[in-house]
């Protein structure tokens, strides 16, 4: 599949895996605040992009695709979706499995001949809530073609 880069609004960060969810609960607040406050339009529902492979921390940025540049404000800052082809599988269910979703995109890809870029990103197509089923939640995993 190939894409356009997009504009967004995001929020960076160095983050150990402990903290991830504090990152993200705390980053979608600034970000909601932010681009409400702005006048943004949001064009899709929240990601993560991951930079480089995972380890004891994530780099990444959470945040939106947006229709316009935001005003750099609070610790969201302007940030872009790379284009050109990416990999794309939809993960099913609790966010626990994510890994192994990964896992197998990578082995099609491999299997493909398509070598795999160095940032790959989700979008939680779902929002999650308290009370929901996890194994109703979707996440699509996008995995850019090097």
């Amino acid at each position: 599949m190939n894409l356009d880069p997009a504009t967004t609004a995001v929020v960076r960060g160095v983050v150990p895996m402990a903290e991830l969810r504090n990152f993200f609960d705390a980053s979608f607040s600034a970000l909601t605040r932010i681009i409400d406050q702005q006048g943004i339009t949001l064009l899709s529902p929240a990601f993560g992009l991951y930079h480089g492979s995972p380890g004891e921390t994530l780099d990444l940025e959470v945040g939106f695709v947006t229709d316009r540049a935001v005003r750099p404000e609070a610790g969201v800052v302007v940030g872009s979706l790379p284009g050109g082809r990416v990999a794309r599988l939809t993960h099913r269910g609790s966010f626990d499995g994510l890994g192994s979703s990964w896992e197998r995109l990578h082995s099609w890809m491999r299997a493909q001949g398509l070598p795999a870029g160095e940032d790959r990103w989700e979008f939680y197509v779902t929002r999650p809530s308290p009370d929901m089923d996890p194994r109703e939640l979707r996440t699509e995993l996008n995995w850019p073609v090097a």
